[in-house]
């Protein structure tokens, strides 16, 4: 089988670029898995790609900067989107092109845009699955509205938790396409699972407002003001850097709390730490917490919506704390640097049960999902058929009344 991922652009750095190669790396074991980066900015790709797994680009920004349509605004990528002004007419038309001489048997696009262009352009003999790595709440109104005209035309969307599945069943009619979760992938990590004895926090992320790191050097001074021989790494680059040193330095944490920069692969930084903590508002999902689990690492967390609970047994395998609440943040911190039996136990249970998530696994429920929508692509064909009908009937009966 052939199967075609489209992807925002696959040499940068991000959770969604991570599960992606994760995936077609797996599936490549049994079937021919095409990358296609709507954009590309560099000469190699950041992460390690699986050489079985061919990557094509679209646009390459570096040398079509200066293309005319390159400088026009997207017309059929939707304005809502968050990535709106990265596309252009140019990659519109490179986007057409390519779904229209596509051979794949399946292709699944990655971000609500992308999914708009394999709606609009994508054979309709071929599987079409769109993988939502955000939250159906996390987009705007004008953008959902667009997105549930669009998915209509698709076979499934998946979701990356339960709970994020169960909004879109509620909020967005989909007659004849299937919604369902299928969490992210992580692989066991080339290091060994830590012992932990380092006397380090660590955490990862974009650092932007939402990931709440500033709660957690706030929580991270109370800690330091018990445990002086503790750190805080935090790991990763963003927007708030400036803002975050500025915390560090007013809470007198030099040297003890420390923003690291981008570290890749992470589970090497991870090593190096006995405790794992995330504080953010809100999770799609939850990668660097799978990420730590995987190296053996518990890890404190916000139970905010939608990814953590789905992933974390709350006092097994890690701690669920609430949003926004710095004492209980530090709290829990404090409980496992003050029982180091129980924060070894707590970590050889995130390891067991991180193996859950191991790609493998999951692209056999992939494969289990493309011979199901394989099969039922008729009755689906017929429930998207009746719902339109209905559809145009309401209206032509409302029109009648007015």
């Amino acid at each position: 089988m052939k199967i075609t991922f489209l992807i925002h652009n696959v040499y940068g750095i991000g959770g969604t670029i991570r599960t992606t190669l994760n995936l077609a790396g797996a599936l490549a074991d049994r079937h021919e898995v095409t990358v296609v980066s709507m954009l590309r900015h560099r000469a190699r790709p950041r992460f390690e790609i699986d050489p079985r797994v061919t990557v094509v680009p679209l646009v390459d920004i570096r040398a079509e900067a200066a293309d005319p349509l390159h400088r026009q605004p997207a017309e059929v990528f939707p304005a809502a989107e968050g990535r709106y002004k990265q596309y252009s007419r140019l990659t519109d038309r490179r986007a057409e092109e390519y779904l229209r001489d596509c051979d794949a048997d399946v292709v699944i696009g990655t971000r609500p845009g992308i999914n708009v262009y394999l709606s609009r352009f994508g054979s309709p003999r071929a599987l079409r699955l769109a993988q939502e790595h955000l939250t159906h709440d996390t987009h705007n109104k004008k953008l959902r509205a667009q997105l549930a005209r669009h998915y209509r035309a698709l076979d499934a969307v998946v979701t990356t938790t339960e709970a994020d599945a169960t909004v879109y069943r509620a909020k967005m009619r989909l007659p004849g396409v299937r919604i369902l979760a299928i969490p992210n992938g992580v692989p066991e990590p080339d290091v060994a699972p830590v012992d932990g004895t380092a006397k380090v926090i660590a955490a990862a992320g974009r650092l932007v407002r939402a990931k709440r790191f500033d709660l957690l050097i706030e929580a991270f001074s109370t800690v330091a003001a018990k445990h002086p021989d503790w750190h805080l790494r935090v790991y990763g680059t963003g927007a708030d850097r400036e803002r975050l040193q500025r915390l560090i330095d007013d809470q007198d944490l030099g040297g003890r709390a420390t923003l690291m920069g981008v570290v890749s692969p992470i589970e090497t930084a991870f090593t190096q730490a006995s405790i794992v903590a995330s504080a953010s508002d809100a999770e799609s999902f939850g990668m660097t917490i799978v990420e730590a689990m995987r190296c053996g690492l518990p890890v404190v967390a916000t139970d905010c919506p939608l990814g953590p609970a789905e992933i974390i047994e709350d006092g097994l395998d890690g701690l669920l704390v609430p949003m926004n609440d710095e004492g209980a943040l530090a709290a829990a911190l404090l409980d496992l640097i003050a029982d180091p039996a129980n924060r070894r136990r707590m970590g050889e249970a995130a390891l067991a049960s991180a193996r859950r998530f191991d790609p493998a696994a999951l692209s056999l429920r992939y494969d289990e999902l493309f011979t199901g929508l394989a099969a039922t692509r008729r009755a689906r064909a017929w429930q998207r058929g009746r719902a339109a009908w209905r559809a145009r009937a309401g209206r032509a009966l409302r029109g009648l009344r007015r």
